[in-house]
């Protein structure tokens, strides 16, 4: 008779263990990246104060500045294309196997290109470029430790949902927005990294910026329940409103080609552009969370919101159709967060509500925008939920997210990340288009996969299933093998082939 024997699975321990150490890295590395971004916000914002007091000679020395930090930046984009924009795509499209990057080159160029630009004032986020920083330290320890693919993908999401976890003091929104938004499968390998990562990196990060939530507008009032009708209006406006940004963020990119300079000199535009704006609202410079802090102890008037909202408007897609290294995330929620606003005060004059509720239509619209924008209505509730410091208003959150994620759908728009991850494939050359590669694909529920044998299943030319996964076993992909949800197959095809085969794969039913 076989003894059964005792042993310990270190699997999972090790999945967390290696997760931790990205949160570790990350957190180090985005704490100084979001302090030198601060430091440098806070330097320019004293500069154009001092030359509005006099000091006029100071804008010829704040020209050439901008014009050097220009320069500088293009020669960093010039050299690695890939830390363009936030670096969400890149990183959607190394999880899915669409893109090869080489970490070092984007983490110190990164890092030096987004403190340069994001801390020139410009309307750009940073925790974009935070989430490809730290999925860029994630490839660099599982390219140190020499894991396998899978678990290299593992600590890239890790990574990437600890940058998020530090820019925002946020780990469970930066876990569901890898889930959600980036890797779109709740693998427990995916998840069990990045919450560690995660959480670390968050620990990291209070230590450095303290425990006050990143935006914390003070005590919300409950919103009554007989006010949820004007909650649904809120979400019907935002979700048309999302849509309209979606739209319009992609023609940005577009427009730039009027200047008919090299597209990594497009950066020179916003930055000589940031000048004269820096004279007339320095306070209304960057991403926009001490607009967001301001609102919280006073919501203006319907014209002055309105001048917000267009001047951010206008400029976040000046800002980000550069290609200049900055992110997004930021700028919707504040856009969101003015927004509601907005929606809030024009109710308060028709007698529908109290203006002791409009600190609560600044929040909410935070949440619904980015769901609309996103598409990531689970990430919205979690992220606002986290940075204001509030769980007393999930239901509005959920109310008003889910009605504008439904209007976004109706309109067919599609996640703003997908989209731009879309266009950077579309541009980029058809470099290494038969290169094989390896496919990770996860089995839904409701998908062409569900409860299909293998051999029943129509798979594309040009492409081999490998392997199976389930749990923590490796199944061999035989023709009467049923996959299940929660499986991963392993799919091998040509590269130029991976959007199309990965699309039909994920297919619903």
């Amino acid at each position: 008779m076989q003894k059964n024997t005792f042993h310990f699975n270190t699997n999972r321990l090790m999945v967390i263990i290696n997760g931790a150490l990205v949160g570790v890295l990350t957190g180090i590395v985005v704490s100084v990246f979001r302090m030198s971004i601060e430091h440098s916000l806070s330097w320019w914002r004293d500069m154009y104060t001092h030359i509005k007091s006099g000091h006029w000679l100071m804008l010829v020395l704040v020209v050439l500045i901008n014009l050097v930090i220009g320069l500088i930046v293009a020669m960093l984009v010039k050299k690695e294309p890939n830390i363009a924009g936030s670096g969400i795509p890149q990183v959607e499209g190394q999880l899915m196997d669409q893109l090869h990057l080489n970490y070092f080159s984007i983490l110190w160029r990164k890092f030096v290109a987004g403190i340069l630009a994001i801390g020139s004032g410009l309307m750009l986020g940073r925790e974009g470029p935070s989430i490809q920083l730290g999925a860029a330290v994630g490839q660099g320890v599982a390219e140190t430790i020499k894991v396998d693919h899978s678990q290299k993908k593992s600590l890239i999401a890790a990574g990437a949902a600890s940058g998020l976890a530090a820019a925002f003091n946020a780990p469970l929104a930066g876990v569901m927005f890898v889930l959600e938004e980036i890797y779109h499968s709740f693998s427990p390998v995916i998840w069990l990294g990045a919450l560690a990562g995660s959480v670390i990196a968050d620990a990291i990060s209070t230590i450095v910026f303290g425990q006050t939530p990143v935006l914390a507008v003070g005590q919300l009032p409950l919103i009554p329940v007989h006010l949820y009708g004007l909650l649904l209006i809120l979400g019907l406006i935002l979700g048309l409103l999302g849509f309209l940004y979606q739209k319009t963020l992609l023609a940005s990119q577009k427009i730039y080609q009027w200047t008919h300079l090299p597209k990594y000199l497009n950066g020179l535009v916003p930055l000589m552009l940031v000048i004269p704006l820096g004279l007339v609202w320095s306070n209304g410079l960057g991403g926009g969370n001490n607009l967001v802090l301001a609102l919280g102890h006073h919501v203006p008037g319907i014209k002055i919101l309105l001048a917000m909202v267009l001047v951010r408007f206008i400029f976040s897609m000046i800002s980000y159709g550069s290609g200049l290294p900055g992110g997004i995330f930021l700028p919707i929620l504040t856009l969101g967060a003015l927004n509601g606003a907005i929606i809030g005060q024009v109710f308060v004059i028709l007698g529908w509500l109290s203006a002791s509720y409009l600190i609560d239509f600044v929040v909410i619209g935070m949440a619904a925008y980015f769901a609309a924008i996103g598409k990531a209505p689970f990430t919205a509730i979690i992220l606002i939920i986290e940075m204001v410091g509030s769980v007393t208003h999930v239901l509005p959150l959920a109310v008003v997210s889910l009605v504008a994620y439904l209007v976004v759908d109706l309109c067919n728009g599609a996640p703003i990340y997908e989209s731009l991850l879309n266009r950077l494939l579309q541009n980029q050359e058809e470099d290494g288009g038969q290169q094989l590669i390896t496919l990770e694909v996860p089995v839904l529920a409701g998908t062409v996969l569900d409860d299909r044998e293998i051999r029943n299943i129509d798979w594309l030319s040009q492409s081999l299933i490998t392997m199976v996964k389930r749990g923590n076993q490796s199944l061999l992909p035989a023709g009467d093998l049923i996959l299940r949800p929660g499986d991963t197959i392993y799919v091998r095809t040509a590269q130029a082939e991976s959007k199309k085969i990965r699309a039909s794969l994920l297919l619903k039913m």
